[in-house]
């Protein structure tokens, strides 16, 4: 369903588990910027109202993602960390550089949030496999996420095909951009982060 190009190591998943602390606060930055990321296309494209009405269910369940997983910190005896730059993130942001054209940035923002959804549903779903049988709680948590991401990536393609339709060949750009992140996440997959 994903069509990603390259799958995530089990390595990456054991990186992970050995470093829970610093992975859990890397994973609640990455649900709030997913929630961040919804709320920009709101703000910066309010005339789609069914994408906006969409989008505003998404940032809000990407912020109770957040406060899930602060949970989770805070119930082991943790504390959440500060921030951190996701160089992953960083990188697919140059496959989409701002066009002139208003729209075509919006196709362009929408194929991006497929993607970082489409990359975390795999990571978790990896992850859950992993976990089955050591953390259980923890397994299914990242089971459930899997199911949300996989929601989430299907809603960012289907906006980006229905108002590209007229604009640009979305299912070619989507080729493309899967192509273009198989290259960069084969640099990936070596630091106990969601993207790392």
């Amino acid at each position: 369903m994903l069509r990603l190009k390259l799958t995530t190591d089990n390595r990456w998943a054991e990186l992970v588990t050995n470093n829970l602390e610093e992975a859990l606060t890397d994973h609640a930055y990455c649900e709030q910027k997913a929630a961040t990321s919804a709320i920009n296309i709101i703000v910066n494209y309010p005339e789609h109202t069914e994408m906006i009405n969409t989008l505003t269910d998404i940032a809000m369940e990407e912020l109770e993602h957040f406060k899930r997983v602060h949970k989770i910190i805070i119930e082991r005896g943790w504390k959440l960390g500060k921030a951190r730059k996701d160089e992953y993130v960083r990188e697919l942001l140059l496959f989409s550089p701002n066009s002139s054209n208003r729209d075509i940035n919006l196709v362009n923002k929408l194929l991006f949030s497929a993607m970082i959804e489409a990359r975390s549903c795999e990571r978790f779903r990896t992850l859950c496999l992993y976990l089955k049988g050591k953390d259980e709680s923890l397994a299914n948590f990242y089971h459930e996420l899997e199911q949300s991401e996989a929601n989430h990536y299907t809603v960012f393609l289907n906006y980006a095909k229905k108002y590209g339709e007229n604009l640009i060949d979305v299912d070619k750009r989507w080729n493309e951009f899967l192509e273009y992140e198989a290259k960069i996440i084969s640099k990936y997959g070596k630091k106990g982060e969601i993207h790392g």
